[in-house]
């Protein structure tokens, strides 16, 4: 299976909520955003996610693979029903993206850099007051 293939089976996943799925994607340790974490701390980030953003959906739109690394903008248009990132939802939609990279090692995530559009949630959200 190829790393590109691999990656969307893992959206998948994600998408599905089979977090433990996981166990097919990401080592047992890994390292994101320069914090080292456990597999589970990382299923409970993301889990966190989706509690607050129910109607989450990882939309891969540009695709880069090289070697052992993976570059994706996922585009996220949602709608948040709790706080997230440290923002307080308006209850209506959001459009934002995150431009993610991965390392794999053995076929497996071994560290993740993700910078989230922030600037662009906060002025959707100051647009709606």
């Amino acid at each position: 299976m190829t790393l590109e293939a691999t990656y969307r089976d893992y959206l998948r996943a994600l998408n599905d909520r089979r977090l433990d799925d996981l166990v097919r994607f990401v080592h047992d340790e890994l390292t994101y955003n320069d914090t080292v974490l456990t597999r589970g701390q990382y299923a409970d980030m993301i889990a966190a996610d989706i509690a607050a953003i129910p109607d989450l959906y990882f939309d891969a739109r540009i695709l880069v693979v090289d070697g052992d690394r993976v570059a994706c903008r996922l585009l996220f248009a949602c709608t948040p029903q709790r706080e997230f990132l440290g923002f307080v939802p308006h209850g209506r939609r959001l459009t934002f993206a995150e431009h993610v990279f991965y390392e794999f090692t053995d076929g497996r995530i071994a560290a993740v850099t993700s910078m989230i559009d922030r600037f662009a949630i906060q002025s959707q959200l100051q647009a709606a007051y």
